[in-house]
């Protein structure tokens, strides 16, 4: 997971009040997942700016935002999404992606935890081998396994049915444990990623758009 869910919570309340040291943390706890997830849509080279007009969007709207911490991860998760997909069509096709992961392999921030190192360890070593599933099984493998989010949540975001996320997740695991089966040195990875999320209460609506001041990458 992505953090702990509670303190997660907090500090998007904190944040939607102006607590910029509040929205530093949400964006560190969120990050590195969500652009995770954009990579696998869009490519290593634009990922990060992909990204960044995300985050930008997520600072604008904040205000407007209404939910716990799970709600906050499938909400951005959307945003970002929107913004891949906007590139995508700017740029005609979905790339063939590879690569360099080390977003994800920096020193853990003190908050972080072992467990979350781990996963994070174990998310960075599958993560270019998830990028080569067909799309909708890519997606459905992140936003449930990587991101963190429950069936339901993974399918307001893709704008599906909850049992089409579930299937797809399915199809793209096992997949993934055949690539990986391939690879003796890969043996034991997806056992190390935290299992899919199940909703855990009804689910809470949000909306997006406005912020009274936006954040800039720098902020963060």
């Amino acid at each position: 997971m992505l953090g702990d869910d509670a303190e997660l919570t907090a500090a998007v309340l904190a944040a939607q009040d102006g607590d910029e040291t509040a929205f530093r943390t949400v964006y560190r706890a969120v990050q590195p997942r969500l652009l995770g997830y954009v990579r696998t849509l869009v490519g290593d080279p634009d990922a990060e700016d992909v990204a960044s007009e995300a985050w930008l969007q997520i600072a604008r709207d904040l205000g407007r935002f209404s939910g716990d911490a799970d709600r906050f991860r499938g909400w951005a998760a959307r945003i970002a999404r929107n913004r891949a997909l906007d590139h995508i069509r700017m740029r005609g096709r979905r790339p063939a992606i590879g690569g360099d992961e080390t977003e994800l392999t920096g020193k853990p921030a003190e908050s972080d935890t072992a467990g979350e190192a781990m996963e994070a360890l174990a998310t960075d070593s599958t993560l270019s081998l998830i990028a080569k599933l067909p799309q909708d099984q890519a997606e459905a493998v992140v936003l449930r396994v990587v991101v963190g989010l429950d069936a339901k949540t993974a399918a307001e975001t893709l704008g599906k049915r909850p049992g089409a996320v579930r299937t797809a997740a399915h199809r793209g695991l096992k997949r993934l444990a055949e690539l990986l089966g391939a690879d003796p040195e890969s043996a034991g990875v997806l056992d190390a990623l935290p299992p899919p999320r199940e909703p855990q209460g009804r689910a809470v609506t949000s909306a997006g758009v406005t912020q009274t001041r936006a954040r800039t990458q720098k902020d963060m």
